[in-house]
């Protein structure tokens, strides 16, 4: 198993914006539950699911006005 830590700016204090929003969604569609945190987000998926999660997070976010998308990914047991 993949955990994978992210943060998508621009940083906006309070409610996430759309861009978050649909970046997270784009991952759930995948079956894969997303934990939300203050400053960053993280989501834990199969060797199999992980590129293609990262893929839909990175993509959807910028498609939404993302300028930068930070991205730390660590094994972990399963």
């Amino acid at each position: 198993m993949i955990k994978v830590e992210f943060t998508i700016e621009p940083f906006v204090d309070g409610d996430p914006p759309e861009r978050v929003n649909k970046a997270i969604a784009a991952i759930e569609v995948l079956g894969i539950a997303v934990e939300i945190g203050p400053f960053g987000s993280s989501f834990v998926a199969s060797q199999e699911l992980v590129g293609q999660a990262l893929s839909a997070l990175i993509t959807t976010a910028y498609q939404h006005g993302a300028t930068h998308v930070s991205v730390d990914t660590e094994a972990v047991p399963g």
